[in-house]
């Protein structure tokens, strides 16, 4: 979904207005927190925490390589 969105003076900062149907299509409300990273094609706008994602994706390859490790101390 493309739509246009001004830029506009909020204080001593820029920001824009997420329109309902994208708030609603990613599942965000007020007082959620988005994260912004700039990308080759410009910026990408997301809920889910990218750092968050990375670490998760690192505990999960750790749990699968000691999975024996995990299953001792389980007992």
């Amino acid at each position: 979904m493309n739509q246009k969105i001004k830029v506009r003076r909020i204080g001593g900062s820029l920001g824009f207005i997420v329109p309902k149907a994208i708030a609603d299509g990613m599942a965000i409300k007020e007082g959620d927190v988005l994260f912004v990273s700039k990308t080759a094609d410009g910026i990408s706008i997301t809920p889910f925490d990218p750092e968050f994602s990375e670490a998760m994706k690192d505990a999960r390859e750790f749990m699968r390589t000691h999975r024996n490790a995990f299953r001792e101390l389980a007992k």
